[in-house]
């Protein structure tokens, strides 16, 4: 019987997740099929039930539901536990609905592990929503010490804070004044996305070392990515991180450590062209 696969969010059509997974399932011959599944918040305890009735194998979870979901799971593990955010579910042997977070690994296998002198960085992410506590996890991970987080509305920092203790907040009419004092800055917000609103200001001045990172893999230049990297400027668009996390939802689903091959990156690339 075919296995049926899918991702839920809003939005969620700009979603790659479809022709990554498909892609892996031909090449592995494995009986499966991935989707985009329209989903509106309150169906998210229908999504839910459709997994413990086994008439969907698995899903990913994009923004905003990757907290939401959280409540309607039986038990999270591992850095969805750390993290309290989910991006991959699955029912297990023992029919246990399971929350797991494939993009802390996403964010490190594609970044960080670059990263020179991880403890001596100082770090910005931009955005406190359902992404935000993975970056702050993968940075924790990989050694960085100083992390600051900004975002519009400042009460969803402080949520963060409890969670995360060391965390800085500074307030977002700041954003323009402090940018220049930081060696890495993430942006973990859906500004940039397709079809959606950007920054109002250009990065502007910057550390000359630093590294922008954008969580936004579509387009795979934001505008203000563009203007970073035109700056010379170290810059790295979402796609790796997006190809990342998806290998290892991919593995949690199917015991099979799929291949990173020329032919997947040139796949996706001509989707976003």
């Amino acid at each position: 019987m075919t296995k049926i696969f899918g991702i839920i969010g809003n939005p969620v059509k700009h979603s790659l997740s479809p022709v990554l997974h498909n892609y892996w399932f031909k090449k592995y011959k494995i009986d499966a099929s991935y989707s985009i599944i329209d989903t509106k918040e309150g169906e998210l305890p229908d999504i839910v039930k459709r997994i413990k009735d086994k008439e969907l194998s698995g899903i990913n979870i994009t923004l905003p539901y990757k907290q939401k979901i959280v409540p309607y799971l039986d038990v999270l593990v591992n850095d969805a536990q750390l993290t309290n955010s989910v991006n991959t579910i699955y029912l297990d042997n023992q029919e246990t609905i399971i929350g797991e977070n494939t993009d802390v690994f996403g964010l490190q296998a594609a970044y960080l592990k670059e990263v020179d002198d991880a403890p001596k960085k100082n770090t910005l992410i931009i955005g406190a929503g359902g992404v935000s506590p993975s970056v702050i996890l993968s940075l924790q991970k990989s050694g960085v010490k100083k992390i600051t987080i900004i975002n519009r509305t400042k009460e969803k920092c402080i949520f963060l804070k409890k969670k995360f203790k060391n965390l800085e907040i500074i307030e977002w009419e700041s954003l323009r004044e402090k940018i220049r004092n930081y060696d890495i800055i993430i942006n973990a917000t859906s500004l940039g996305l397709k079809n959606k609103q950007d920054f109002e200001f250009n990065f502007e001045p910057t550390k000359k070392d630093l590294i922008y990172i954008d969580t936004i893999y579509n387009p795979l230049e934001t505008k203000t990515l563009k203007y970073l990297k035109d700056k010379d400027i170290k810059v790295f668009n979402g796609l790796n991180m997006f190809i990342y996390q998806g290998q290892k939802a991919f593995y949690l689903w199917n015991k099979v450590n799929p291949e990173i091959d020329d032919k997947l990156i040139d796949l996706l690339l001509s989707k976003l062209k």
